[in-house]
């Protein structure tokens, strides 16, 4: 744990400590609801809120509160809220604690809760597409941020890859053994999936393959030799090609985590027999269903949540309440995260009142579908290729990196082309997830490679540049005193690299950077709680705007005296690191330079 108090915390605790001076015992512990504020350092409207109930004008209690605050100066403004600056000294010696922490004075307020997170989940034999990314980038974030925050997660890639389309695709690759599908690295995929094409073509079109296909899942489910050493062939050479895509996107999912639904096969009929053993579910025209309070159709009539289907296969429910069992018996969860678009709400509440019911899900356990909007075209339509066919994730990265491609080459540079290469794929990987990861989770976004790749505005693009600019000037400092400043140019976190100067004033520009970086640790653990990586990216675009003001303001290479340019260094430092520690809990990379 941190012992770097963020100063809207103790501008918290000075306020409340004051209204519980002022404020008969049953109040005292009112909320002092503070703010950062563009009139002062903070405003706090407590006063405001706790008036009708202490009936008094809450002008009058502002300013007994401010005869009560100690180490802050604090004025009544307005109907009774309180604008309140905070002294220099204490701006400085908390930049100066942020820098001698290796963590920035980060919190781990999630330290021992056990927190599974359900993301990405493909499809085996299928091409990852555009619908694939939004789970993948987001899910991966808030396993960075929880884990960050001390959280011990557990990655889970729920991959598609049992189920009757199998029997088709490994009949139809049985009766056409010239075709080459395995080993061809990045075009496996692409192979495979127009196999797949080719294979429901040929089912729909011919009953008697049909036929076949079905007595080939039957062999499938049966355990028969010939035919599991050939799904696991497409299973390894799936899993291998999703690889090659988290890998070039950043995301941390690797072989480890894939928890495939076949894992759960032997626990279906157990799961289905259980629920009607204990009367939650019912036979209804010869399916196995249950039903949720509340939940109706269009006309009143109740919704089923199809466990097993008539034919006697099992629904997705099955699985899903399989998988959310294990995840409390198994891996002993706490918080479970299930991080899928907005269409299957209804399907998650249906699941998680099941569990709730069979007592597989307890009241001590949050399960939580993190919903996400639809990415759209610009014509505002759901993305697709011009032919109307679903957009390749792969080619959505061949895209952005090709268009970044384009904007630096557009710029004197002295790299070599090694090195522009890696920056080109940096900032491609950045424009894509920071432009998903920006937005507001549950709302469409418009996928438009252009604006994403932009080096101005609030882009992932344009934060790399701010954190590059920042370890620029770094360097150039530490050319200037090299044995004072050389390990903050590489971005070290070494304790009081640069001496702070606490009795020094601070520039407005100064301490709204300052103040800024300290809510930074409150900026994390807003994102946990919400699940709501955008705000993780406006406080780097803050930090960022914040920083640029700073520079235009005052001076860093050439300030007036040693001193004043210690303090101005710190400040950059802070920065740099507050930048790339949250450009990496996004997944995303920041180049020293640009």
């Amino acid at each position: 744990m941190s012992d770097v108090v963020a100063i809207k915390d103790q501008v918290e605790a000075a306020v409340q400590a004051a209204l519980s001076q002022v404020l008969p015992a049953e109040l005292a512990g009112t909320d002092p609801v503070v703010r950062r504020s563009d009139r002062a350092d903070f405003q706090a409207n407590g006063t405001l809120a706790v008036a009708k109930k202490a009936a008094r004008a809450p002008r009058d209690i502002g300013a007994d509160v401010v005869g009560h605050l100690t180490g802050l100066t604090a004025e009544v403004s307005g109907p009774g809220f309180l604008n309140i600056t905070v002294p220099d000294d204490l701006v400085w010696s908390t930049v100066a604690a942020r820098l001698a922490d290796e963590r920035l004075g980060l919190t781990t307020p999630r330290s021992g809760e056990r927190v599974v997170v359900d993301y990405s989940a493909p499809n085996v034999a299928k091409e990852m597409h555009v619908g694939h990314l939004r789970s993948s980038v987001i899910g991966d974030a808030l396993v960075r941020v929880l884990g960050h925050l001390g959280a011990d997660v557990t990655r889970q890639n729920h991959i598609g890859d049992w189920g009757t389309q199998f029997g088709m695709l490994i009949q139809y690759l049985d009766e056409h053994p010239q075709v080459s599908w395995k080993g061809r690295g990045a075009e496996t995929m692409s192979a495979l999936d127009g196999l797949y094409k080719a294979a429901r073509a040929e089912f729909e079109t011919d009953p008697a393959f049909a036929d076949r296909s079905r007595a080939r899942v039957v062999a499938l489910q049966s355990g028969d030799d010939a035919t599991l050493a050939v799904w696991r062939d497409l299973v390894a050479e799936s899993e291998k090609a999703f690889e090659v895509i988290y890998a070039r996107l950043g995301i941390l999912l690797d072989g480890g985590d894939f928890d495939g639904e076949s894992r759960y096969n032997d626990s279906l009929a157990g799961v289905v027999d259980e629920l009607l053993r204990t009367g939650i579910a019912t036979e209804s025209d010869g399916a196995v269903v249950t039903f949720t309070d509340g939940v109706t159709g269009p006309e009143g009539e109740p919704v089923p949540l199809i466990v097993r289907k008539k034919d006697g296969g099992f629904g997705y429910a099955a699985t899903d309440l399989a998988t959310l069992r294990l995840r409390v018996d198994h891996y002993k969860a706490d918080r479970i995260l299930y991080v899928v678009d907005a269409r299957q709400a209804l399907h998650f509440r249906m699941v998680f009142d099941t569990a709730r019911r069979a007592g597989w899900l307890p009241d001590t356990v949050q399960a939580e579908h993190v919903p996400f909007g639809t990415v759209l075209g610009t014509d505002g339509r759901p993305f697709k290729t011009r032919s109307g066919k679903t957009v390749r994730l792969a080619d959505l990265l061949d895209d952005a990196e090709a268009a970044i491609r384009t904007v630096l080459e557009a710029k004197e540079h002295d790299f070599t082309d090694a090195e522009l290469d890696d920056i080109v794929h940096a900032a491609g990987m950045a424009a894509i997830k920071y432009a998903d990861l920006s937005n507001t989770r549950t709302k469409d976004y418009v996928f438009d490679v252009d604006q994403m790749v932009a080096t101005n505005g609030n882009t992932g693009v344009y934060l790399q540049y701010a954190h590059a600019r920042v370890r620029s000037i770094l360097r150039k400092a530490s050319a200037a005193a090299p044995a004072q400043l050389e390990p903050m140019a590489a971005g070290s976190a070494a304790a009081n690299v640069v001496p702070v100067d606490i009795t020094l004033p601070a520039h407005p520009t100064e301490k709204a950077l300052a103040l800024t970086l300290d809510a930074f640790d409150a900026t994390l653990r807003d994102v946990a709680l919400a699940l709501e990586p955008h705000r993780l990216c406006g406080y780097l675009y803050d930090v960022a705007t914040a920083f640029t003001r700073f520079y235009d303001a005052c001076p860093v290479l050439k300030a007036p005296d040693d001193a004043v340019r210690s303090n101005r260094v710190a400040l950059c430092d802070l920065t740099g690191q507050t930048l790339a520690t949250g450009l990496d809990l996004l997944g995303i990379r920041a180049p020293q330079r640009m």
